[in-house]
């Protein structure tokens, strides 16, 4: 009896914890833009089912970059790895690749994220494709500031370009 009370008195506290409100945090972080990256991309290719899911391949062959404190190109011989869940439209995505600032200095890339189609609380189609990138440049360079910081990147579509074009955020 003692424990049947004990269990009734927990979820009765579990359930009011469950119904107060949460404030959101005063201190959300803040972003500031970094760089556009324009993607020229090969033509994609697959692998096949695997036992993780539909892998495609996207090689990346060059493109250009700009930021307010970075400009150069994006060196081809990169790729883009998706894995493609189709039974819930969901994608991974792993692109590896490397950029050259217009004063010589090599940085490489990372940048992984998720492709996701789905349907809101009413039924309508939503599309997600967020990704957050990671650079790696000489430590004794003046972009050193890019190992130091997390990023978010998001596509933009609006623009006419034969390739994909990403829009780069630093986490404040």
């Amino acid at each position: 009896m003692k424990k049947l009370l004990l269990s009734a008195i927990m979820l009765l506290g579990m359930n009011s914890l469950a119904s107060a409100q949460v404030e959101e945090p005063k201190n959300a972080p803040e972003v500031e833009f970094a760089l556009q990256l324009k993607v020229t991309l090969g033509d994609a290719y697959n692998c096949g089912e695997t036992q993780h899911g539909l892998r495609t391949i996207i090689p990346i062959t060059g493109g250009t970059f700009e930021g307010p404190n970075i400009k150069g190109t994006i060196i081809n011989g990169g790729a883009d790895y998706q894995l493609a869940n189709t039974a819930i439209n969901r994608t991974e995505l792993e692109a590896i690749y490397c950029i050259k600032t217009d004063d010589g200095v090599n940085i490489h890339v990372r940048n992984r994220g998720i492709i996701s189609n789905g349907k809101d609380a009413n039924g309508n189609p939503t599309f997600y494709f967020k990704a957050a990138p990671q650079f790696e440049a000489p430590a004794d360079s003046k972009y050193a500031w890019m190992n130091n910081s997390l990023f978010l990147c998001s596509p933009d579509f609006s623009q006419q370009f034969k390739g994909i074009v990403l829009n780069v955020w630093r986490v404040k």
